[in-house]
């Protein structure tokens, strides 16, 4: 189930659905991942809606197999962002894993799906989607500790350390030296030559 699980999630479908529909690699676009922004700039709205239902789709995959051993749901869910984040399909690339971990959310810790979305939704309305969703993502294990307990508190952990570690390694090496670009990647999610998505 496990394997299932990182597999499925494995599987990039933004990718997939810019090379069908565009003929591009997102990985050779000025973002360099496989992801919402990536595939909404060069194919527009349609593929990220398809791409993005089927991501959520990998993310609850592996949870719903586990039914109720919520242990074993919740560990599925975080090797689905795994999975995504670190794709063997695309040679250790890949996404930063909100869609997939929206689909493990909406199984295990419910709250944490308009927690992630609505961080999203602010960071976008103050032109900083990254700044946003490194709030929500923080906020994911006190937020579902609060609503869910323990089990929240779990769900919430094993998506977001995935997805934090994913914004400060990225796909590649920063271009300049020491903590800064890590930091900066970590709380905006992209390099000084990256546009703002």
């Amino acid at each position: 189930m496990l394997l299932v699980a990182f597999f499925a999630g494995a599987i990039p479908f933004s990718n997939l659905i810019a090379q069908r529909v565009k003929g591009i690699d997102l990985r050779d676009t000025p973002y360099g991942t496989v992801s919402g922004t990536s595939i909404y700039r060069v194919a527009g709205f349609w593929p990220l809606a398809i791409s993005g239902i089927l991501d959520m789709a990998k993310g609850a995959l592996g949870p719903l197999l586990a039914g109720d051993r919520w242990l074993l749901a919740v560990i599925a869910g975080g090797l689905a962002v795994v999975g995504h984040n670190w794709s063997p399909f695309l040679r250790g690339l890949g996404g930063r894993g909100v869609a997939p971990a929206l689909g493990a959310l909406a199984v295990t810790a419910w709250p944490g799906v308009p927690l992630l979305l609505g961080s999203l939704v602010l960071g976008k309305a103050i032109r900083e989607t990254g700044l946003g969703g490194f709030f929500g993502e923080v906020a994911l294990v006190p937020v579902l500790a609060i609503t869910n307990g323990t089990h929240g508190a779990v769900a919430g952990a094993v998506v977001a350390v995935p997805m934090l570690v994913k914004r400060m390694f990225a796909n590649s090496r920063p271009a300049e030296p020491g903590a800064a670009p890590y930091v900066r990647r970590l709380l905006f999610d992209r390099d000084p030559s990256t546009p703002t998505p």
